[in-house]
């Protein structure tokens, strides 16, 4: 559940364009000369989306009541819209890193504080919504991504995309081995010293290994997002690349999937419907069935074969990633060639520029309205509707007024220790 999900650096405004900075779940900083005004305007889109398809998971009719058009929704939401909301989040790091080039010394080391001191605020407010709305919050998951990347945020392209890679190969299988060997006895003694699962359902464990985004296998997309941000979007040559490198991806890791685990290997997991969010109120953005949700000891090993939404397979992590590649790419070339639609976009662009305020405010929301959350009890996709609407609404109206979202000025402000670094 999403997130699924980031500030950039910018070029001089142009009219209609959304005002700067960018922001997001992960950062905020200053707006600087940089890249062209398509590209990040391209990226908030994609942020939009990746939002909105959280909202679909957690507010709209589950997968077993839609058909058509609405199930292919439903269905390309599961899963996805976290991972593209994580894959972002590896972009934004890069953004306060140093987008092109890793920035180095003094700027280096600030940047690094700006991380770390966001990583906690993420975890810490990830802990507190975990305790009101389940194991479905991305938000704590956020944090620890942030921290395991900081080794990372000095690397090239390639090197950065060969290490997603070399992580999407491995960490799946070493996922299954090492929850293979969590009795529930070692998880209880683990989780009993263990001060954030006192707190909330989702604990150091959790967060590593067993929780609905575990570091091990969702670090691959993070990585994936990070490799993005240090090439130039803005390049015809490297979009063309990018989509059918993302094409390739998408197709060979289901079509493998489908070869080798049968026809069912895609819908199975999402077929399950939503599972409960443990003792929270919100379901999770993924089957019941999901590897990654703490199911691995009940599973054959053959499941590894599987590909369906939040699996947490090789096949699974490889065609998520390029589907991110696809939209990511894809919203940017729209946002570039396109003017009059990027003016029209405005509204929902606008979203992606606070997606942290879009994702905690649709929890909120849901809380006080009391919204059925994707469960059997869910027909309708009008309360789906409703939420997408105040989303844009809310932001269109902010935006005209502030530089931030409200969370975003918020995180932004609690990293301004990071200058007193030396």
């Amino acid at each position: 559940m999403t997130q699924t999900q980031p500030p950039q650096e910018m070029s001089a405004p142009q009219e209609n364009s959304p005002p700067q900075p960018r922001t997001s779940p992960e950062s905020a900083v200053p707006a600087s000369p940089g890249p062209s005004m398509g590209r990040l305007v391209g990226v908030d889109l994609a942020r939009a989306l990746a939002v909105f398809g959280m909202y679909v998971v957690h507010i709209g009719p589950p997968l077993s009541a839609t058909s058509g058009v609405a199930s292919w929704i439903r269905y390309i939401s599961d899963g996805h819209s976290s991972v593209l909301f994580a894959t972002l989040a590896g972009f934004s790091l890069m953004l306060l890193a140093g987008r092109r080039e890793p920035k180095t010394g003094l700027a280096g080391r600030q940047a690094k504080a700006r991380i770390a001191i966001r990583a906690v605020v993420l975890l810490a407010l990830g802990t507190v919504m975990a305790m009101e709305y389940g194991g479905v919050i991305i938000l704590g998951f956020y944090g620890v991504y942030f921290l395991l990347a900081l080794p990372l945020v000095r690397l090239r392209a390639r090197t950065l995309a060969i290490t997603a890679a070399a992580f999407a190969l491995v960490t799946p299988q070493l996922a299954f081995a090492l929850t293979a060997l969590l009795t529930p006895s070692v998880q209880q003694t683990i989780n009993a010293y263990d001060p954030l699962r006192r707190l909330s359902e989702v604990g150091v464990l959790d967060l590593l290994l067993t929780g609905f985004y575990p570091a091990l296998t969702w670090m691959s997309f993070v990585i994936a997002g990070m490799a993005l941000g240090r090439l130039d979007l803005s390049s015809g040559a490297v979009q063309r690349r990018l989509a059918a490198f993302g094409a390739a991806l998408t197709v060979t890791a289901y079509g493998m999937s489908l070869l080798l685990a049968g026809k069912g290997a895609l819908r199975s997991l999402a077929e399950d419907g939503p599972s409960s969010g443990g003792s929270g109120a919100m379901p999770p953005a993924s089957g019941s069935a999901s590897l990654d949700g703490g199911s691995f000891p009940d599973m054959p090993a053959s499941s590894l074969l599987t590909a369906g939404p939040h699996s947490g397979t090789t096949f699974d992590i490889i065609g998520s990633v390029g589907v991110a590649i696809l939209v990511i790419v894809g919203a940017t070339v729209l946002m570039d060639r396109l003017p009059r639609l990027r003016r029209l976009a405005k509204p929902v662009i606008a979203v992606g520029t606070m997606s942290l305020t879009a994702y905690v405010g649709h929890f909120v929301a849901q809380s006080v309205l009391s919204v059925p959350a994707g469960t059997s009890t869910q027909q309708s996709w009008v309360p789906l509707l409703m939420f997408v609407l105040g989303a844009i609404v809310f932001a269109a109206i902010w935006s005209r007024f502030f530089r931030r979202g409200p969370l975003e000025y918020l995180l932004n402000a609690a990293t301004k220790p990071a200058k007193y670094i030396r």
